[in-house]
């Protein structure tokens, strides 16, 4: 904790002070929501970069033997198919299959892991992870050995390559290299949370400063500006990646949410798992969707979708879309009205705003 806040600050606080961001209280952290404005900042990392701290994300180590088979039964996706150097986007589950959180789970090697896990879920998930662990593996919150930067954009490779011998281009996507960058010990992940190519950093906190300075100094006359919140949500939305406490949360399960590739039933006794086969046999009654607002208006978590005077559904998350230039949103509707091109209406501060569901994700980056 710093002095003068009641919010926790990252190692990059200053830097978002020299760089004139706007910060606001997100998750019991003091964060940058923007700097030079959401709708710049999103679009640089649609053309070229942006880069973001991220370094009030969770992280606990898992390791010991026995770590693989605890894993297996904590999270519904397989890990036993994990390589070292590999990622897997996976979950938390209740006993009844909705989410405790939604996580990413490295291989670090054999018998050794790294989950990352929402920053506002971390001491939930942690007590969760000590609850279930039967089985004495080692488990630690290693949160506070890393600082965390994301670079994101059609341009980051070229903008990492130079500050880095580790070969960017051997790195597929969901797959991570232990290398240096600019000299400074780092885990080199091809992750990210906007839709585009780009990498994750994690960093020893003292070291995290020198890397964002020095990534601006190098990405700047490529088009790199620092990007925050605001935009990091705007970009996930486009790219309809969910957001706990929006999209998923513990009354939702994956297979509702469109993320049943994640649920491996085969693979093990997961928590969850019988729930989900239950659910899966009689085929779920709720689909999330996405939706462009056709009138005017911008659609917002909580607001309702009318079907006739029926409130048949609600809305998870809805902005402006920067590179569509149209509202546009997620919600869950029945089963029945998830089909491309099905009319609703959106209860839109008291106004019925007309509405049509559409495929997912809105946007694709170019391949």
């Amino acid at each position: 904790m710093s002095e003068n806040t009641l919010f926790r600050r990252t190692p990059l606080y200053e830097a978002h002070l020299a760089a004139g961001g706007k910060l606001v209280e997100f998750a019991g952290w003091e964060m940058p929501v923007q700097y030079s404005g959401v709708l710049q900042e999103h679009r640089a990392v649609r053309t070229a970069a942006g880069i973001f701290d991220v370094s009030h994300m969770g992280e606990f180590r898992v390791a010991g033997e026995g770590s693989e088979a605890f894993l297996q039964a904590m999270t519904p996706n397989d890990v036993a198919k994990l390589k070292p150097g590999r990622i897997q986007y996976s979950g938390l589950l209740t006993e009844q299959g909705t989410y405790v959180d939604d996580l990413l789970v490295y291989r670090l090697a054999e018998d050794e892991f790294l989950l990352v896990v929402n920053a506002a879920n971390s001491a939930k998930d942690f007590a969760w992870l000590q609850d279930h662990n039967d089985a004495g593996v080692t488990l630690e919150d290693v949160s506070s050995d890393y600082g965390l930067i994301a670079l994101q954009g059609p341009k980051a490779e070229a903008i990492l390559s130079g500050l880095t011998g580790t070969d960017l281009t051997a790195i597929r996507y969901y797959a991570f290299e232990q290398g240096e960058v600019n000299g400074r010990s780092a885990i080199i992940s091809r992750t990210g949370y906007t839709g585009e190519d780009g990498f994750e950093l994690y960093l020893a906190p003292e070291d995290t400063p020198a890397i964002w300075d020095r990534l601006m100094e190098v990405g700047g006359p490529k088009g790199l500006i620092p990007a925050g919140l605001g935009a990091r949500d705007t970009l996930r939305m486009e790219a309809a990646m969910a957001l706990y406490g929006h999209e998923i949360d513990d009354s939702i399960t994956p297979l509702e949410a469109g993320l049943q590739w994640v649920v491996k039933f085969e693979a093990a006794d997961f928590i969850g798992r019988q729930a989900l086969v239950e659910m899966n046999d009689a085929g779920p009654t709720r689909k999330l969707v996405g939706f462009n607002v056709e009138g005017r208006g911008i659609a917002r978590q909580g607001h309702k979708v009318i079907a006739g005077d029926e409130e048949v559904g609600f809305v998870t998350s809805g902005t402006f879309s920067p590179t569509l230039e149209k509202a546009l949103g997620m919600a869950y509707v029945p089963v029945s009205m998830a089909a491309t091109g099905t009319a609703v209406s959106l209860d839109i501060r008291g106004k019925f705003v007309p509405a049509v569901i559409v495929d997912l994700p809105f946007y694709q980056r170019p391949k």
